[in-house]
């Protein structure tokens, strides 16, 4: 397969590179509309998008996985994405309505449950 100047190929198989500036259309930080971080439990809301919604096929495989309550490290670990890219486009469905944050169970400590940091970090490894 012939190489064109836009596009570099890993491979037959892999397809072109794309970079992460490219998936969240040249953003690199959240807008700080929600505060997403590793262990945010988020869930989609069963809402359509609009009809001036277009997304992106990262944003509806963010979708389709956050089907089941997911964490951004656990959706970072199934698609392959960087964290910051899935912080971004996770933003951008929260603002479309088409995803909410479950609310957390109250601990007495106000410390984050052990169980859920370690999964965090054995998934952070695994990367």
């Amino acid at each position: 397969m012939e190489e064109t100047p836009r596009e570099r190929w890993v491979g037959r198989e892999a397809g072109p590179v794309v970079r992460p500036y490219a998936v969240t259309r040249g953003r690199t930080r959240t807008r700080g509309g929600l505060v997403i971080d590793l262990v945010t439990i988020l869930v989609a809301t069963g809402r359509t998008p609009g009809d001036r919604v277009w997304l992106s096929r990262e944003q509806r495989r963010l979708l389709e996985l956050c089907r089941r309550p997911s964490t951004p490290a656990d959706l970072a670990s199934e698609t392959d994405l960087p964290f910051r890219v899935v912080q971004i486009l996770l933003e951008d469905l929260h603002q479309y309505g088409l995803i909410e944050e479950l609310p957390q169970p109250e601990r007495d400590s106000g410390r984050p449950d052990p169980q859920i940091l370690m999964r965090v970090l054995d998934e952070l490894r695994r990367m």
